[in-house]
């Protein structure tokens, strides 16, 4: 049986196997593994689910972490299909995973090269280093841990034990009063139910938006469209492609009917609408508020008027430039680039966010695509909803360093977003986001829910859930005001500085 996974998977665990041969991924891309056909074998990798569930019997392993499924590795050989011995749960960290290996045929009708049976977790492995190390605030954070390992002695003598530490109904009140005086910001969100063709075309009945948002704190979400929903599809491994090429105008006449379906959830839930600094600032003392939102501008069909048309009829004030497909403005990160990065049309559209108050949003743009926009915006830039590796596959949603430091260096602002693949809990999460501050600093980091919009479950899936966000922040080692900047001063600040 495999061992449960340790809760911060730092320490190795391990049970007894057979001898086996040790596989490499840049072996599996050579398609030179040293294994044959029921060999027993060994791999280090990431568990990736096919469904959401607590423990898996069938799941995909990759060389990184997956944070949703549209981020599957697309060269067959950097996944491995598993059939495990018993249902496992999947942790926040590397496994090294040992089984009976075998090679799938080249036509093989899911696609997939390689394939572990009667699989079983051999070792949980540390989270790699992304560049950062331990900083004061972690050492702050980790605190009660080494006192109860004997280690007070020896560090600061500011430490807090572990009978200093409130109790959690205090640390809720504390995460209360916090959010009580902060501007508190979703930077992408689909609340509500608003995506999906049929739900637009029959007007399906909207979720409850309003009243978590009241119950947690939370001021304001970005509530975003899709501009690219009736050509793309998501396929039965949970991955969102494109799907063919749309009809001339029929991009325009989606966004019009999406955009709608976003104001009749507005009108009906009583939100307000903010467009500008002094209108978000009353969002924290009246009650839930939205800026208008797309993801994607595939509805301006290369049309640099149509942006105008949307500013002014449907308050929008938030555009993502790509999705899921290639469309006239860049390069995604999930499909073959076709501009080199960010087109000419693109930068003009960049230009005229700028002008217009609009802020310029680069999720799911190619690292290319984010450096030109850098380089053409006068204002600060978000990346609404992504996470920090080290090293991202050729598909993945997740952004460099250096990808992350380009968005900072505008003064902008990156969305930390809690697909439980990555991020399994509120403490996962926090500390992610943590990761991303120790990168680009406390400035640059906020929350990007995703909320009813991604494909895996979410370690935060509702907005009455804030206080517990607050208080994994706080536990993790933030100060309140950092954490205050977290929760939504940086976008303020960056919406304040977009808008004039």
């Amino acid at each position: 049986m495999a061992p449960p996974p340790s809760k911060d998977c730092a320490a190795v665990s391990r049970i007894v196997r057979p001898p086996s041969r040790g596989l490499d991924w840049s072996d599996l891309a050579r398609d030179a593994a040293d294994a044959a056909p029921g060999d027993e074998a060994e791999i280090v990798g990431w568990m990736a689910p096919v469904e959401p569930a607590e423990r898996h019997a069938y799941f995909l392993l990759t060389p990184e972490p997956v944070c949703c499924w549209s981020c599957l590795p697309g060269d067959p050989r950097r996944a491995i299909e598993v059939f495990a011995r018993e249902p496992l749960a999947v942790p926040s960290c590397p496994v090294r995973l040992a089984g009976r290996w075998h090679r799938l045929a080249d036509d093989d009708p899911a696609g997939w090269r390689w394939q572990m049976r009667d699989a079983v977790i051999v070792a949980h492995l540390p989270r790699p280093d992304d560049g950062v190390g331990l900083s004061r605030r972690m050492v702050l954070a980790a605190a009660p841990l080494l006192y109860a390992t004997g280690a007070a002695a020896q560090g600061p003598s500011d430490l807090p034990g572990p009978q200093e530490r409130p109790d959690r109904a205090e640390r809720l009140e504390a995460a209360r009063q916090l959010i009580a005086r902060t501007v508190t910001v979703d930077i992408h969100s689909h609340a509500g139910r608003i995506l999906g063709m049929a739900r637009v075309a029959s007007r399906s009945p909207f979720e409850a938006v309003a009243e978590p948002m009241r119950q947690g704190g939370m001021s304001l979400i970005c509530l975003a469209m899709v501009a690219d929903t009736p050509v793309t599809r998501i396929l039965p491994e949970r991955r969102i492609v494109p799907t063919r090429v749309p009809e001339p105008g029929e991009l325009y006449a989606w966004g019009r009917l999406a955009f709608g379906r976003v104001i009749d959830l507005v009108r009906r839930q009583e939100l307000a609408v903010v467009t500008d600094g002094a209108s978000m600032e009353q969002a924290r003392r009246r009650g839930p508020a939205v800026v208008i939102s797309a993801e994607g501008a595939d509805f301006l069909e290369g049309r640099i008027e149509r942006l105008h048309e949307a500013a002014a009829a449907w308050q929008l004030r938030h555009l993502q430039l790509t999705h899921y497909r290639v469309n006239e403005l860049g390069d995604i990160q999930t499909e073959p680039p076709q501009h080199g990065g960010l087109s000419d049309f693109g930068a003009d559209v960049v230009r005229a966010c700028n002008s217009l108050g609009v802020v310029v949003d680069v999720a799911h743009g190619t690292f290319d695509l984010v450096k030109r926009v850098a380089a053409v915006t006068s204002k600060p830039l978000v990346l609404s909803h992504t996470s920090l590796s080290g090293k991202p596959g050729p598909r993945s949603r997740l952004i460099s360093p250096d990808h992350a430091r380009i968005i900072a260096q505008t003064g902008g602002v990156i969305g930390i977003w809690p697909p439980t693949p990555i991020f399994p809990d509120m403490a996962a999460y926090a500390r992610g986001m943590a990761r991303m501050v120790d990168t680009v600093g406390i400035d640059h980091v906020g929350i990007g829910s995703d909320m009813l919009g991604l494909l895996s479950p979410s370690a935060f899936d509702s907005y009455s859930r804030l206080p517990e966000l607050a208080v994994a922040l706080l536990d993790a080692g933030f100060k309140p005001e950092d954490a205050g900047k977290i929760l939504g001063g940086n976008y303020a600040r960056v919406f304040a500085a977009t808008t004039g």
